[in-house]
């Protein structure tokens, strides 16, 4: 998906020079200051976290108060458990920044900044000005890449975790954070045990039209994605009976990007694989470009979903959804199917 570039390479090179010069300096100054104390260093160590990443182990600290996180849609998780957050990049560069309802006032509260980015990579010298004591980055799509090229950048900054691409599920993302980076796994247990309560209350109270679907992420372009039926938003519509059609097995469909979770259609492709499927939910891509109504090119009109009435619009937020989206997710399709 073509995205444009708001972040310049020389930016990067910039950056990286003002954070050897900064590094070198600390390296300076430490050699007139007073030596940490043997009882310091070990009540330092007994605070800190060792976390098992992709990069390595990373020690981090126990209680962060100044987390800047690299990939929008993990910050929810971070607001959940009330750590600061004092900078996050914006939803897409492609849009003006802004904060999530579902978050509330919390990134009010924190004085929460957003960070420049692109397809260049980050702000690495807006990032050094934060002084972070912890960058969370990684997740899906292309900011887990830019986080990836960038890991040793950022992590002469601050200590860095990068969340694994192969967590394709909020419940996945939680829990290493939560659980790993946080040591917070009782907070994770409550709220998967709250959205387990709500998931068979949604169950209980919708009836399915027809089964097996397929859901799709629609660009502005009009450029269709099918989302592996693995991944977040086809794996919670599958929570609630919505079983998801085998196709990228079926049709030996890679992912657009290594690693990611969802695969680029041909308008060819399209019409011969979703032709017969039963029912289909439709999305935007980063912002609610498209929608049922919309779609009228003859590839849709021949599929049975369209035909039979079973092809549904859904929040462009719900393919990579959170905890929070994935519990409004609920609350949409209990008030659409009810």
């Amino acid at each position: 998906m073509p995205l444009r570039s708001r972040t310049s390479a020389s930016l990067s090179v910039l950056a990286t020079l003002f954070i050897g010069a900064s590094l070198a300096l600390t390296g300076c100054s430490s050699g007139t200051a007073d030596a940490p104390s043997a009882a310091a260093s070990e009540e330092q160590g007994a605070q800190d976290r060792v976390v098992q990443t992709e990069q390595g182990e990373v020690t981090v600290p126990a209680d962060p108060q100044r987390v800047v996180v690299l990939n929008y849609a993990l910050a929810g998780y971070l607001y959940d458990l009330d750590v600061p957050v004092v900078a996050t990049t914006s939803e897409d560069f492609d849009y003006d920044p802004a904060f999530s309802e579902l978050w509330g006032d919390a990134p009010e509260q924190h004085g929460t900044e957003f960070i420049t980015w692109g397809m260049d990579g980050f702000d690495l010298e807006a990032i050094l000005g934060l002084e972070p004591d912890l960058i969370l980055a990684g997740g899906l799509g292309l900011p887990n890449g830019l986080a990836t090229k960038a890991y040793d950048q950022l992590s002469q900054i601050a200590p860095t975790v990068i969340v694994g691409k192969d967590l394709d599920t909020w419940q996945q993302q939680y829990s290493f954070i939560a659980g790993d980076v946080l040591g917070r796994e009782d907070d994770y247990d409550r709220a998967v045990a709250e959205y387990d309560e709500r998931v068979a209350e949604v169950k209980g109270a919708i009836t399915v039209p027809v089964a097996p679907v397929a859901v799709l992420t629609v660009t502005a372009e009009g450029a269709p994605y099918l989302l592996f039926e693995d991944s977040g938003l086809p794996h919670t519509l599958g929570e609630l009976g919505f079983t998801p059609a085998p196709l990228v097995e079926q049709h030996s469909l890679e992912p657009y990007n290594p690693g990611g979770d969802m695969a680029e259609l041909s308008t060819e492709q399209a019409g011969q694989i979703l032709a017969d499927v039963p029912a289909l939910f439709i999305t935007g891509f980063n912002s609610d470009t498209t929608d049922v109504a919309t779609l009228q090119q003859p590839i849709w009109a021949g599929t049975t979903a369209f035909s039979t009435g079973n092809a549904y619009d859904l929040p462009y937020w719900t393919v990579r959804g959170d905890y929070d989206e994935a519990m409004a997710l609920l609350d949409i399709i209990e008030q659409q199917f009810s």
